[in-house]
């Protein structure tokens, strides 16, 4: 059965790499490799359910490699298969299979053919790594591959100003939920002091024994899951980001937001839930967060003049409920209702083209005017509507509690000069070198302080480069540089082995000599070149674009590089009382992250500012 499982999360992962080596212009090839290639692996998946069920349906764990292992922190790839991870396995490759023998019609003659069924299927190996993890670490490595594909497929029509827009708020805010996974494995360890698997979750006892020690931590971590799971299945305060992700062609619509993707915090929260089931001031914040979306979801979905903005909040609404039923501990009733909810929405996303003519044809044949009503419930049923049309001002509180925030910081920090930064930054950073190494030489209260200050500068840094408007070379280094501050305010914090800082740098080393080489070479050839618009240089750089997204997300700590297990090594350094380090090393990640995606979103994507080359319009 270990063999089989292995075959199963492989399978989709080696057809990725096989179609990015097709012919690009090879439609037929191309449709004719993924389609019983998919079809296939789903038969596969089928069979090895029933296998499991056959043999008595024991939850089985399988411990894989071990990447990183010292006296700190032990850092390995597990599998886990159970219940639910065969609902959501079934489901995800019956879909998965539905959407690709439609997407074969629907995207033809479209110039990115190639690139949709390559990231689809790079988006199914992450789901399928997702499903299956059996620790947080690795069901990270999947959440991170569904982020950046989710910003890929919303970005499909790249030359639209508004796909890349829209994939890019998507993905910013798929990485503040990030947030809540990282400090979740940070609490994780100190909580249990290792990296527990799921399996073991199950030992109510175990589970009970070190939540009357730390209660309060505990609460801590669930809360930071509940952030993450929200972020990813748009619950409150996050939902209006879901009818944004539309943007992209309406399969891919299908399956991420309709289906699978969208239910991933859901999954996140049944995976957990032997953790926080016990402790009921989780158990109620969960309910009242699920229940406070499905009230506001269904007024906006209600008064949505967009079918897919229709049934994105309508999918809203069924996560809401969703999050009541954990609540309740009716997980059974939550893996109906999801694989209810998947195939549902799945067959009205593809369904949705043809609906708008009928609609249409409805609004305009048979509209009926209400009869004025001055009444007080009338005048606070026009009230309820005006607020639903305008989605209860999700975007406004987003934009005003987040987005502003990041933009007014930067904006503040514009005004720093790279030369001044970097006059500031040299000295300060070899006296953290020398506190580092002659620790006793400096008093007591400078050693406690200096860790969170160091790790202030280097987020300080990251705000710099998100601001940067004109050059594309600063915010680069600057982004090098946040990675070194953090590298020192850990090392001041707790002692950092040579080894650990290697496998840490060595990512961020190599992606960054690449990534400062080729930013060099196109502002050699585009000297125009900044971060003021969407430049749209993939057309004339293709390959450089693609590298470039390589070496950006290595930066990032994509698991792509040692720099995303580093990332877990470093955490392991930061004690379970010192939040305020864990927070600002933790944003420090996730606006870098963001910084880079928008770097690469504006010199590479939109549309081209040479007027020779086809531009869509501004608005959709």
């Amino acid at each position: 059965m270990k063999t089989l499982l292995e075959i199963a999360v492989l399978w989709p992962f080696i057809a990725f790499i096989i179609v990015t080596l097709l012919p690009k212009n090879k439609e037929r090839m191309i449709s004719g490799f993924v389609y019983p290639v998919v079809g296939l692996h789903a038969v596969y998946i089928t069979g090895i359910i029933l296998l499991w069920l056959v043999n008595g349906g024991e939850n089985l764990n399988i411990r894989e490699i071990s990447i990183f292992s010292n006296h700190t922190i032990t850092f390995y790839i597990d599998f886990y298969f159970d219940k639910a991870t065969a609902v959501f396995l079934w489901v995800g490759a019956l879909l998965v299979f539905l959407i690709t023998t439609y997407s074969r019609i629907y995207l033809h003659n479209e110039p990115g053919f190639k690139r949709y069924f390559y990231t689809l299927l790079f988006a199914y190996s992450g789901y399928c790594v997702t499903v299956m993890a059996g620790n947080l670490e690795t069901l990270f490595i999947g959440w991170e591959i569904l982020g950046l594909t989710s910003f890929l497929m919303i970005a499909f029509y790249r030359n639209r100003y508004l796909p890349v827009k829209n994939a890019f708020k998507v993905f910013s805010i798929y990485r503040i939920g990030d947030v809540g996974i990282i400090l979740a494995m940070w609490a994780s360890h100190h909580l249990w002091h290792e990296n527990i698997t799921f399996q073991k979750l199950l030992n109510a006892d175990l589970v009970h024994h070190h939540m009357e020690q730390h209660s309060l931590f505990g609460l801590f971590l669930s809360v930071m899951l509940l952030i993450a799971a929200c972020a990813k299945s748009a619950q409150l305060p996050f939902s209006s980001w879901l009818p944004r992700a539309m943007e992209g062609p309406t399969p891919s619509s299908a399956i991420f937001y309709g289906a699978l993707s969208v239910h991933l915090g859901v999954f996140l929260l049944l995976r957990t839930m032997p953790f926080w089931e016990q402790q009921w001031l989780a158990r109620i914040i969960i309910g009242l967060t699920g229940l406070s979306t499905a009230l506001i979801a269904t007024s906006i979905a209600r008064v949505q003049s967009s079918v897919k903005s229709q049934i994105a909040y309508s999918s809203v609404v069924q996560i809401g409920l969703m999050f009541i039923e954990l609540a309740l501990g009716l997980e059974e009733l939550v893996l109906v209702h999801f694989a209810g909810n998947a195939f549902l929405r799945t067959y009205q996303l593809l369904a949705s083209p043809s609906a708008v003519s009928y609609l249409i044809r409805e609004q305009f044949y048979n509209f009926e005017p209400r009869d004025s009503n001055k009444s007080k419930w009338f005048k606070l049923y026009n009230s309820l509507y005006v607020l639903a049309l305008k989605e209860w001002n999700l975007d406004f509180y987003l934009n005003r509690f987040i987005w502003r925030p990041m933009k007014d910081i930067g904006n503040t920090l514009r005004y720093l000069s790279p030369e001044n930064v970097f006059y500031f930054s040299l000295p300060t950073y070899i006296l953290g070198l020398i506190a580092a190494y002659f620790s006793s030489a400096f008093p007591v209260f400078l050693q406690d302080v200096m860790p969170e200050l160091y790790a202030f500068i280097g987020l300080v840094l990251v705000f710099r480069a998100y601001a940067a408007r004109k050059s594309v070379l600063v915010p680069w280094i600057l982004l090098i540089f946040n990675h070194l501050w953090v590298v020192l305010a850990i090392s001041l914090n707790s002692h950092l082995s040579t080894s650990e800082v290697l496998f840490y740098l060595l990512g961020v080393g190599v992606a960054g000599l690449v990534g400062f080489v080729l930013l060099f070479q196109l502002k050699k050839k585009e000297p125009s070149l900044d971060l003021n618009s969407f430049q749209g240089h993939v057309y004339e750089y293709p390959r450089t674009a693609f590298v470039f997204l390589l070496v950006a997300l290595a930066l990032a700590g994509f698991p792509i590089t040692t720099t995303f297990v580093g990332e877990d090594i470093l955490f392991a350094h930061i004690e379970y009382d010192e939040v305020v380090l864990a927070f600002l090393v933790s944003s420090g990640f996730i606006v870098s992250g963001i910084s880079l995606i928008r770097m690469y979103a504006r010199a590479f994507l939109g549309p081209h500012e040479k007027t020779y080359h086809e531009t869509a319009h501004r608005s959709s």
